[in-house]
């Protein structure tokens, strides 16, 4: 039982990680709305969502 928690873990970290990627490539198109929505999403996505909008420029 154990290996297959650890494949969902292994997947879900996988989609996030791409999920993340899409993010970041469509901030530059952004407008200030736009980059509020992001930082919302990453908040309810990863609980290291602080750091990544701190990285990001989301919010000052």
């Amino acid at each position: 039982m154990s290996l297959s928690e650890r494949k969902k873990e292994i997947n879900a970290r996988r989609k996030r990680r791409s999920q993340l990627t899409k993010m970041k490539a469509k901030l530059p198109t952004l407008d200030e709305a736009g980059k509020a929505t992001i930082a919302a999403k990453l908040r309810r996505m990863t609980p290291g969502a602080e750091q990544l909008i701190r990285d990001w420029g989301l919010e000052k």
